[in-house]
This record gives C-alpha cells, structure tokens and sequence, in this order.
C-alpha cells in the first residue's frame, strides 16, 4: 500500500490542504494520504503554534468521511527537533509493510538541497510536488528538480488560502466561508482560537 505523507503544522486545516491531498490521492495513484501534524518546523522557530491537541483535532475533523484520507499525530510525540529524513526513517521502520511518499509545494521542492540528508530522502521515497504560487521561480531555484525520484503533479488548480491569511481573519472578525470546513470553524471559534 502507497501512502502520500503531506506534513504540515495545520493551525489551521484549511480546504486548500484536502483539495491537494484529494487530488494527489487521484493523480499520484495513493492508497492513501496521511495529513501528518507536526510540532514546530526547525525553520519557522519564530512563530507560536497552537496546541498540539487542537491541531490534531482540527486536521481529524478536517479530514472525516473523505475517503483515502487521514489525520495522523505521530511525529508530535518523535523527538525534537523534527527533520523530514528522521520522521520517514521512523515510519519505513514502524510500518515496513507500507510505501511513503512525500507530498510537497514547489516553494519546498526550491529549498529541498537545504534540507537534512535530502539525498536520503530520495534514496528511499518519491517526493510528489505540487505547484505554488511562483511555481517557475521555484523550479528555477530548485536543483533537485530534474530528479528521477521528483515528481511534478501540475493540473492541481492554484488556491490563495493560507493558514497565515485564515489566522489574520479570525483576529479581524472576518468570515470564513468557503476557507475551511464548516467543522473546523466551529472547533475553532468553541476554543476561541487565533483571537488575539
């Protein structure tokens, strides 16, 4: 069974986030995708996420009764910090018997060379990219783009949501509509997230 791992801090899940897993789910020819929580990204230490709890809590109800798709919380409980290679590691040693790809934007594949051991990511996982904002900037940038184990989904439609952008409304008492599953707005105004 073929897993596509799309990991992300999800403070929120935003729709934007199920269309792409939906779709790599299709194009790619997944099982499966996990939307895997993780704690703080070791480059984006300056940002203050919200509970581990509610965004595991938020990306479950995010994903429930779509078929193929899942909520995972695993790495929050991995030792710290978190890099991407050591993650996947614990997974192909955890679940032997399962297939991980990695499901990133193209602004991710532009610094990919930066990551820790990139070239042993790609020993052992196809990475699947879907397009960004910027895109042929970014293919530009990235040297690993022309990689055997690369993989380039581009008829994904480009969405303008964000996580940031969603934060920025709540704060301004903006709505959400059409932003993130009507679920997840309710988890996140009953918890009085992202207020202040």
């Amino acid at each position: 069974m073929t897993i596509g791992c799309l990991f992300g801090s999800f403070d929120p899940p935003h729709l934007g986030h199920v269309a792409i897993a939906e779709h790599m789910l299709k194009a790619a020819g997944l099982d499966q995708v996990w939307l895997v929580v993780t704690p703080q990204n070791p480059f984006k230490q300056d940002r203050k996420l919200s509970p581990d709890q509610h965004r595991l809590a938020m990306t479950r109800l995010a994903v429930q009764g779509k078929p193929g798709l899942n909520a995972s919380g695993f790495e929050l409980d991995l030792p710290k910090p978190n890099y991407t290679v050591d993650t996947l590691a614990f997974m192909r040693q955890r679940w032997p018997d399962l297939t991980f790809e990695l499901i990133i934007g193209s602004d991710n594949l532009a610094s990919l060379h930066q990551w820790k051991d990139a070239d042993q990511i790609l020993a052992h996982h196809r990475v699947l990219v879907y397009p960004r904002p910027g895109l042929d900037e970014h293919l530009q940038l990235a040297e690993l783009a022309s990689h055997p184990q690369v993989t380039l989904v581009r008829d994904l439609p480009l969405m303008e949501v964000s996580s940031t952008g969603i934060r920025v409304r709540i704060r301004n008492w903006k709505p959400l509509n059409g932003l993130v599953d009507p679920v997840v707005e309710a988890y996140i105004r009953q918890y009085g997230l992202y207020n202040g």
